[in-house]
């Protein structure tokens, strides 16, 4: 499929989380099989002031392309600016994060808040796609509260000013991640535009994507929290999709392979300190299910170096 003018293989993407998808998740996603990964949230502001945190969001690196890097913040001409600024980076499409629900964010009116401002919305799109040549998207939610459900409305508007691609969480910003997604409202935004949709939402297997594609008729899907611990979800979807065919899920060994892989990559790309401390949840994540994950845990939270963490894992099997 296309956005805009990057020519993408695969239509099941990695969604954008904050603390999650950062540079070895996203590669390793990449070499899984998934279609397009997104950056986490880097804030506008940060960017213009040169923020040390925000510098490390915007690393790229050959193996994850194609790639999303998404912004987040409100001001129409900042936003601009800063993604005029990233125009010679390797990231291929420039999203913009209209859906986070955190409250820090939204009381800042940035994220899920810009769901209220549907006219800022298009003037955003309209400023992001004047300023500079890559695709703008956005990531939207169904709408700000359940009073306010306006999804169709925000997508319109966004199309009219430029965006090359949508991707549509079924819940309101109240709901957060609790609850039942609403695949509908992304059948009804699909419907109504004419540029590409992305639904995202309650996908944890095979069959819940074949599902929400064939619910909502959408273009591509957004695999989340079904990622966590679990990059090989891309394969299977894939391979679902491609022949019915439903492939094993990972072996243990599998699986400690995998999550020493990414503490390495981690420990390579941010140092020993921060990167074990940032690899303690993919780990968690990593051994789900396993015999003696309980008391691995514990050990994983503790752990200060690669050599600890390894002991752990390897501990399991």
């Amino acid at each position: 499929m296309k956005i805009g003018n990057v020519e993408i293989k695969g239509n099941v993407f990695l969604a954008p989380m904050a603390g999650v998808t950062d540079l070895p998740f996203r590669i390793i996603s990449r070499q899984m099989g998934c279609g397009l990964v997104y950056s986490e949230m880097v804030s506008a502001k940060g960017i213009f002031y040169n923020s040390k945190n925000t510098k490390i969001l915007l690393e790229t690196d050959e193996r994850e392309r194609p790639a999303a890097i998404q912004l987040f913040g409100r001001d129409p001409a900042l936003l601009a600016d800063m993604a005029k600024s990233l125009e010679d980076t390797a990231f291929e499409i420039i999203d913009v994060n209209m859906g986070c629900p955190v409250p820090k964010v939204v009381k800042n009116g940035e994220g899920s808040a810009l769901m209220k401002d549907p006219g800022l919305v298009g003037e955003i799109v309209g400023a992001l796609s004047g300023a500079q040549k890559k695709p703008v998207t956005i990531k939207i939610r169904k709408g700000f509260c359940k009073d306010s459900i306006n999804a169709v409305e925000v997508a319109k508007t966004a199309e009219r000013n430029g965006a090359a691609a949508i991707a549509v969480h079924g819940r309101t910003r109240e709901e957060y991640y609790g609850g039942k997604a609403d695949w509908d409202i992304i059948k009804k935004v699909k419907e109504a535009v004419s540029i590409p949709v992305i639904g995202n939402g309650d996908v944890f297997s095979p069959l819940d994507a074949k599902a929400l594609f064939e619910h909502t008729g959408c273009d591509a899907i957004m695999v989340g929290r079904g990622a966590c611990g679990d990059p090989w979800i891309f394969q299977r979807i894939n391979a679902y999709i491609e022949t019915g065919e439903i492939l094993p899920l990972p072996s243990p060994g599998e699986k400690i392979e995998t999550a020493l892989m990414h503490a390495k990559m981690l420990v390579s790309f941010k140092g020993e300190h921060i990167g074990i401390r940032e690899m303690r949840k993919h780990a968690a994540w990593y051994i789900k299910g396993m015999n003696g994950a309980a008391k691995a845990r514990l050990a994983i939270n503790s752990s200060e170096t690669f050599k600890e963490l390894k002991a752990v894992l390897e501990d399991l099997l």
